[in-house]
């Protein structure tokens, strides 16, 4: 599966340009992480990918079509979607909130054969006690992995997320983001998420792409090509000592070069 990113820009007004000229191509089976600082265009990106934002320009390509001749339900049964806060689950058990994301699948008829996955991506995920717990009764980390399982659920072969890990330890950060990739290699999947820590996502991730101001790719490639003293100084403003441990580069931070 690849997807393949030509000079796309984006503005939510006339004044306000989120995206410029973006191109990249991504490919599975990957776990690829977008990193950068607030309002840079990460989200942004990630919804022009699966169709909830529409370009000012460019083209976004899935295998070779354009998503412009998708049509919905052939874009929702090709890329997947974690929003990075779910408000739309209300008291639902956590069983048929999972199951929500199987309907472009099944329709909306559930079978035997479903409710073993949900369970099995449950069991994934460590959250299979929750199975019948109202979903509003959770706490936010307990929502954010319902949120992930809905995603997995979908069973597409790409895969995109909104900060999933946002509301989690950093046990857990680390627990989702390792199994995120292993799912990706396991199935042959494309999966894009945006963190926003930069340790976790050069341990794990394939590839990063690392946005800047003004909703710019700064660099896009392997954890030991991106993440480097430089780029951290001109990205966040952060000055920063970068170590080798075992060929993954580990950043220690230093003191904020202006305020």
């Amino acid at each position: 599966m690849q997807i393949e990113i030509s000079n796309v820009s984006y503005d939510y007004s006339k004044n306000v340009s989120v995206l410029h000229d973006i191109s990249l191509k991504m490919e599975s089976p990957n776990l690829i992480c977008i990193v950068g600082p607030n309002g840079v265009g990460k989200s942004t990106l990630i919804k022009c990918i699966n169709g909830l934002l529409k370009p000012k320009c460019g083209e976004i390509i899935i295998n070779g079509r354009n998503i412009r001749d998708f049509s919905k339900k052939e874009l929702a049964m090709t890329v997947g979607y974690v929003p990075p806060k779910t408000t739309d689950l209300f008291s639902l058990p956590v069983l048929d909130a999972i199951m929500i994301g199987r309907h472009n699948l099944q329709g909306w008829k559930n079978t035997s054969e479903d409710v073993n996955e949900i369970y099995g991506i449950l069991k994934l995920l460590n959250i299979e006690d929750l199975a019948m717990r109202s979903f509003n009764n959770l706490s936010s980390g307990q929502h954010q992995k319902v949120s992930i399982a809905r995603g997995l659920a979908q069973e597409t072969p790409i895969l995109l997320l909104d900060e999933p890990t946002s509301n989690l330890d950093v046990k857990h950060q680390v627990y989702v983001t390792e199994l995120l990739r292993g799912i990706a290699k396991a199935n042959d999947m494309l999966i894009v998420m945006i963190s926003h820590d930069l340790n976790i996502a050069a341990k794990y991730a394939d590839k990063i792409i690392v946005m800047a101001e003004p909703g710019k790719i700064y660099s896009y490639g392997t954890p030991g090509e991106v993440i480097t003293q430089e780029m951290v100084r001109d990205v966040y403003g952060i000055d920063c000592e970068i170590e080798d441990h075992d060929g993954v580069p580990h950043v220690i931070l230093g003191f904020v070069l202006s305020a």
